[in-house]
């Protein structure tokens, strides 16, 4: 009975050993998650911190402290109402990103760490938006949450956390100032276009007036050339006529009246000739004798029947062919012989005497 008791007793003493070595064991004996730090205090006082994985402490004389996540977090800053330069009321609401790098700081410098970080933004944002105007406010975000984030970062330093980011969400002005904006954007796109307008209708002016001078010159240029042409023209008429009064010169001197009946009547027929096509004339007056221009005709005619007679005596055509060929009469006017031409009418004298 003894030996009974004895071994139950023994069985007992075991069991509780075994169970005390167990809590022990769960007591000392921590798994950090991955992405997290524990911290360790010692009779309440801060001793170390237990990164991720299994780690051991003191049962019984070390506890776990404060359980910090390590990974990036994510904060909402509320919407405020804000003040700008200009006296421009502005609702505006930000994010924070923030990331706690010392564990035993973020656990013991700052009682209640996103409050602490909520209210920072809060206060930096009147302060950076409170100095500028309300243009500045609506096209700088960029600057703006630069601004923040290194003040709120700097802020934030001693208390093991590194912001990362901070960015405004929304900037809502009031209504009357949203109204009044959308009136002068309007304004100012009207404005724009006007100034695109009259810029346009600028250019086109310069265009044109560009273009009218170089129509301008080039039709200075035409003329220009057009009356060198002309006066070269009228050079090598007056040359021809020269050259024609001499030729009727020289035949005079040699005693041909013929060649001067074929000038005169040249010049007589082409006096007529424009007598006749004038523009304003409804009527054409004729002389008293048109036996002139008929005595004129008469002599060109006389004229070439001698050309066509040298011709053939040249090439030894008989006589009698040639006294044949050259017996075609002339018409003859009144007392005047055949191949002579009237002289121009003179003052107090009738046409043809």
């Amino acid at each position: 009975m003894l030996l009974l008791q004895g071994v139950t007793g023994m069985n007992s003493f075991l069991l509780a050993f075994l169970a005390l070595a167990i809590i022990v064991v769960f007591a000392g004996v921590k798994s950090v998650p991955q992405g997290r730090e524990w911290t360790v205090e010692r009779f309440g006082r801060f001793t170390t911190v237990l990164k991720p994985g299994l780690n051991l402490i003191v049962p019984f004389i070390d506890r776990i402290g404060r359980k910090l996540s390590m990974m990036e977090e994510v904060l909402e800053i509320p919407s405020q109402v804000v003040i700008t330069r200009d006296n421009a009321t502005v609702t505006a609401d930000a994010i924070a990103f923030y990331q706690v790098v010392d564990a035993a700081k973020a656990a013991y410098e700052v009682a209640n760490l996103q409050a602490g970080i909520t209210n920072l933004c809060l206060t930096n944002a009147r302060t950076v938006i409170g100095a500028m105007d309300l243009d500045e406010v609506l096209s700088k975000r960029d600057e703006i949450n630069q601004r923040l984030l290194s003040v709120v970062d700097q802020a934030t330093h001693p208390w093991g956390v590194k912001v990362t980011r901070i960015e405004i969400k929304d900037l809502s002005p009031p209504v009357d100032i949203t109204e009044a904006m959308a009136r002068q954007m309007k304004a100012e796109r009207f404005r724009r276009a006007e100034v695109t307008q009259a810029d346009g209708e600028k250019q086109g002016a310069i265009l044109r007036a560009e273009g009218a001078k170089q129509s301008a010159i080039l039709q200075a240029e035409g003329r220009k050339e057009a009356a060198f042409r002309d006066a070269e023209a009228r050079e090598r008429l007056a040359q021809a006529e020269a050259a024609a009064t001499e030729m009727v010169s020289n035949a005079i001197e040699e005693g041909n009246v013929n060649a001067l009946n074929y000038f005169l009547g040249q010049k007589y027929i082409e006096a007529f000739s424009q007598l006749a096509t004038g523009p304003n004339q409804k009527f054409v007056i004729l002389p008293m004798e048109s036996a002139g221009l008929l005595g004129s005709i008469a002599g060109i005619a006389e004229m070439t029947k001698e050309a066509v007679t040298q011709q053939v005596a040249q090439i030894g055509i008989p006589k009698t062919a040639r006294a044949a060929a050259g017996t075609v009469a002339a018409p003859a006017t009144p007392g005047r012989a055949a191949g002579t031409v009237a002289p121009p009418a003179g003052p107090g004298r009738p046409a043809g005497t």
